[in-house]
């Protein structure tokens, strides 16, 4: 029995430290939760991360994706009661038997990264929906899950947090989009239709890319995309007088998100300056700890 429960302990250490190093910001945000909510957001917030990061650790797409099927074996395992030898996936087996997370949320996690990674990386989505949609089928469902471990239950709170999971999925996006540039050297993220209007799309082969050439235009489309966040955001507070005082801890990633989308104000929506890279989403992290904490103390998001 001391076995199992210092394996546990292990287990949900690995979740934190892999949080903490993959996912600061959202780590720092986790803090603040009430101690019900902190530990099943810590697995769940890890298991993000693994399925997150599946692909890039990869040296090869088919071994990223041969990743992603296993955690989507791992969940069916999980609700099947098999023990499964990793530790995230024992932290999360721990937290599904005490809250009953639904399996169909995790899976829907899952799936979205599976459907990405099938994605040709020269495949661009057709339009700003089709990135929300991925948005609300990772961030948001991470929040749904986060919310559901703390047994709340409330129609509004649900709405705010589509609306912050999407606004943190759209603009960590639009953040990743140096990265992805440097690893394949497409933008992946950049919409079609939204390319198309700001004069960067070019077909190249029957297919279509990215100019590379128009830093104004690929500034232009990263604030038309970094509109629709800020959108998303106003809605999600709009409903704040709705969210139940002991549910708005869950939406503090609604800050992140918010010091992202001025960080990106501050360089001219310019992705590729180097004061983005600088702290913790381009603030001084010391200043960003204060500016959660003050949110969190006040009970607003």
């Amino acid at each position: 029995m001391k076995a199992a429960s210092s394996s546990l302990r292990a287990a949900f250490s690995h979740c934190v430290q892999q949080v903490r190093s993959y996912d600061y910001h959202h780590y720092l945000c986790l803090l603040e939760l009430p101690a019900n909510m902190r530990k099943a957001a810590f697995a769940l917030r890890a298991f993000n991360v693994e399925t997150a990061r599946a692909m890039d650790v990869a040296s090869d797409p088919k071994i990223g994706l041969m990743r992603l099927l296993w955690w989507q074996e791992a969940i069916d395992k999980i609700y099947a009661n098999k023990l499964i030898e990793h530790p995230t996936a024992q932290a999360l087996s721990s937290v599904i038997s005490e809250s009953k997370i639904s399996k169909a949320w995790l899976k829907r996690v899952v799936d979205a990264r599976i459907n990405d990674a099938n994605r040709d990386v020269i495949d661009l989505p057709e339009s700003i929906e089709e990135l929300e949609k991925y948005a609300e089928d990772t961030a948001s469902t991470l929040l749904y899950m986060t919310l559901q471990a703390g047994g709340i239950k409330s129609t509004a709170v649900d709405h705010a947090a589509s609306h912050v999971g999407k606004a943190s999925g759209l603009l960590l996006l639009l953040k990743s989009l140096p990265y992805h540039a440097s690893r394949n050297r497409h933008f992946s993220y950049i919409p079609a239709k939204v390319a198309a209007k700001h004069g960067l799309l070019v077909k190249k082969g029957g297919r279509s890319e990215i100019r590379l050439d128009s830093r104004d235009g690929f500034c232009d489309a990263v604030f038309e995309m970094a509109s629709v966040a800020n959108a998303h955001l106003v809605k999600a507070r709009e409903l704040a007088n709705s969210v139940p005082i002991e549910a708005r801890k869950a939406l503090l990633p609604a800050v992140p998100a918010q010091v992202l989308l001025d960080s990106l104000s501050k360089v001219q929506f310019d992705v590729f300056d180097s004061r983005l890279a600088r702290g913790v989403l381009g603030k001084p992290p010391l200043w960003f700890q204060l500016k959660l904490k003050w949110h969190s103390w006040r009970g607003i998001y």
